[in-house]
């Protein structure tokens, strides 16, 4: 995987965490048709990984847990990226393999800069396994946006380049690529992750902003797509329940907290809410 993105220090996205109704059906879930590994397991709380080092995925179970409601903000999907496109090409072998299409949402796209392939996971928290185009072939306009659509992925072509590479689980450099997120306000929604968090808007989409750091595709994608001013979810109900952005020194990290607070948005224990209430948990790499 290329991953220059990570060449320059930038700010991404290491864990997100969804809360769930069936801890068990879900790692089932993730195990079987993702091929993540559960790194270890407390409670009512699961991580998982591709490598058996680094958490991509947290799930947890609430003890009150409310089955997810339609129209609010909250997780969209989150984007698995595979290393190679002969890795999701095995993937979507795989998926088929399994004949559970019509147990979930599915959906397939080629975005220019990158395929994917769209599915919910049991609860319908959003999920997008994806690879990545090599960055010397994605185009930039003397704005410094990129160009991104949404074409007929080339599910054909994938499953050819796949023909001599087996589908063994997640390959060990998997990671999370973007979130995509339900917001209730565009304009509220940039001025705290751009004046605030510090990414750049790379792409305008109807209804939709993405959001980069270091010249990727883009690292978080905002929309109101599911309408403006919609509701937060209930506290313990399926879906999202923070995300981690990780930024590549303490300082860094420290400036956005001072940011935010000019803004009117106070961090408390490096946990931040944005304005649709969405949860973040600051980190920093030092």
């Amino acid at each position: 995987m290329e991953k220059k993105f990570f060449e320059v220090p930038t700010m991404y996205i290491q864990d997100v965490t969804l809360q769930v109704s069936d801890l068990n059906k879900s790692i089932q879930f993730y195990e079987q048709v993702l091929g993540l590994h559960v790194l270890r397991k407390v409670g009512n709380q699961v991580k998982l990984s591709a490598n058996g080092q680094d958490v991509i995925l947290t799930l947890e179970q609430p003890t009150n847990v409310l089955t997810k409601q339609g129209r609010t903000t909250g997780l969209y999907h989150v984007a698995i990226l595979l290393p190679t496109r002969e890795d999701l090409g095995a993937f979507l072998r795989h998926f088929m393999q399994l004949d559970i299409a019509n147990q979930l949402r599915i959906g397939a796209s080629d975005h220019i800069v990158s395929e994917a392939i769209y599915m919910s996971d049991p609860d319908g928290n959003g999920l997008e396994i994806a690879r990545d185009r090599p960055s010397s072939e994605w185009s930039w306009s003397v704005e410094n946006k990129v160009e991104m659509s949404t074409e007929a992925l080339d599910a054909q072509g994938l499953l050819e380049a796949a023909s001599q590479h087996e589908w063994n689980g997640a390959p060990d450099n998997t990671i999370v690529g973007h979130l995509h997120l339900h917001v209730d306000n565009l304009d509220k929604a940039q001025q705290f992750y751009v004046d605030g968090l510090g990414f750049q808007v790379v792409t305008e989409y109807p209804g939709a902003l993405f959001l980069s750091d270091g010249g990727y595709h883009h690292h978080l994608a905002v929309n109101i797509w599911n309408g403006e001013d919609a509701a937060s979810p209930k506290k313990y109900e399926v879906g999202l329940k923070y995300y981690t952005l990780r930024y590549p020194t303490e300082d860094k990290k420290q400036a956005v907290i001072h940011r935010l607070s000019h803004l009117g948005y106070e961090t408390q224990d490096d946990i931040v809410e944005d304005p649709a209430g969405n949860t973040i948990l600051l980190s920093s790499e030092q």
